[in-house]
């Protein structure tokens, strides 16, 4: 069925809240479109992320956070509205202070977000597995968090903080615990480096964790089934989606600027049939259909 025609309640943190209760990890992986959205969905993933970094680089622009909440909350809403599965938003630093938070997040939950996910940094912010980055003392992320908390219908609000590469574990581990208990709902510690780390992390923070598998990033590659053993509820693929579509369509191009033609790359290609049935593109005429042989009134007779 088109998603047009589903007739849907928007309950995506209670359907967040339902997968975070189960014993496996949960993989989300990042949606730079909607169409990328609903793949992930047909493939079986049951929620999404949306990175600041790949929406940010789908506008032309490097993860500095340029973009506007406005901007952000379209793309949300698509998204939401093409796949229907609960969404984590990265909204960075929260597009300013306490009272532009709280704006953010009424965005995001009439958007159709689960969940957001902001960090501690300082703006201009950085991507978390840079160096250089700056941290706002964490007295004033507390104040963001309660905030958040305060004006929020259901959206569950995740915390994310970026101390361990300037401070280590000790100082992310605190800084955390001060986040959980101004309000936050579950904790992303960003960039660790170790087992050691990992594991440190989730025996003193007691609230569902966050584990990045970003590539060319500070983390090593671990498996989902690692992070779980580990004691983690969430792992994300922020950009991989983007950096696998882009190598994609760099190979074709090239083959079409040197070449002139595409054809030799069509067998990996995705079909218009694929296409077709991703979008339900035949579910779509038939409603057209069936909505234009509906009985009128003949008012000629």
């Amino acid at each position: 069925m088109p998603w047009m025609l589903e007739k849907r309640n928007f309950d995506g943190p209670r359907k967040l809240k339902e997968l975070l209760k189960r014993d496996s990890i949960l993989k989300m992986p990042g949606a730079h479109n909607a169409l990328v959205g609903m793949l992930a969905k047909k493939i079986g993933f049951e929620a999404l992320y949306v990175s600041g970094a790949a929406f940010s680089a789908s506008k032309g622009l490097p993860d500095l956070g340029y973009y506007t909440v406005t901007e952000l909350s379209d793309y949300v809403h698509n998204l939401y509205s093409a796949t229907g599965l609960p969404i984590l938003v990265d909204v960075d630093t929260g597009f300013g202070e306490v009272l532009n938070l709280a704006r953010t997040v009424k965005e995001m939950e009439d958007a159709g977000a689960a969940a957001i996910q902001m960090e501690d940094q300082l703006l201009p912010k950085k991507c978390g597995h840079l160096d250089g980055k700056r941290l706002v003392s964490a007295e004033d992320m507390c104040r963001k968090i309660e905030a958040a908390v305060k004006v929020r219908k259901n959206l569950l609000i995740m915390a994310r903080t970026d101390a361990h590469s300037l401070h280590g574990i000790d100082e992310a581990i605190r800084r955390a615990k001060m986040y959980v208990e101004a309000g936050a709902d579950m904790i992303f510690p960003e960039a660790l480096k170790t087992e050691e780390d990992f594991k440190q992390f989730a025996q003193e923070v007691k609230v569902p964790l966050l584990a990045n598998m970003t590539e060319f990033g500070k983390t090593p590659y671990w498996p989902a089934s690692q992070f779980e053993q580990w004691g983690y509820k969430i792992i994300i693929y922020p950009v991989t989606s983007l950096r696998i579509a882009m190598k994609a369509v760099e190979k074709v191009f090239r083959e079409i600027y040197e070449t002139g033609s595409q054809e030799k790359l069509v067998s990996e290609m995705q079909t218009r049939k694929e296409l077709y049935e991703l979008l339900d593109y035949y579910g779509y005429e038939e409603f057209d259909k069936t909505v234009a042989e509906s009985k009128h009134q003949d008012f000629n007779k």
